[in-house]
């Protein structure tokens, strides 16, 4: 499990890779969703997603951040998840060798 702190740090760095800036980060209780992404710029996180693998971690928070781009799940939007998972995978392999 990682803290609070750790887990918005990751947001921050993710989405400095991917390019876009969240207004806000919020982590609380969710009882349907692990998270979800305002038109206003506010993503939203389960509690719960601290207890989770960094991978599982990752995808969720590309998923999340790349509706600030892509407000839907189009055809671009799926695209570009993939081709950000590949590169976090890629980084999370680097970073476990290291």
């Amino acid at each position: 499990m990682i803290s609070k702190e750790e887990f918005k740090n990751e947001v921050k760095i993710i989405a400095k890779k991917i390019g876009v800036n969240p207004k806000e980060v919020h982590l609380r209780k969710m009882k349907r969703k692990i998270a979800s992404c305002s038109s206003k710029g506010r993503i939203t996180f389960s509690i719960e997603i601290l207890k989770e693998i960094r991978q599982f971690r990752y995808h969720t928070i590309i998923h999340e951040l790349l509706h600030l781009r892509y407000p839907n799940h189009s055809k671009m939007f799926n695209i570009m998840l993939k081709y950000y998972e590949k590169n976090m995978r890629k980084s999370l392999k680097a970073s476990i060798e290291s």
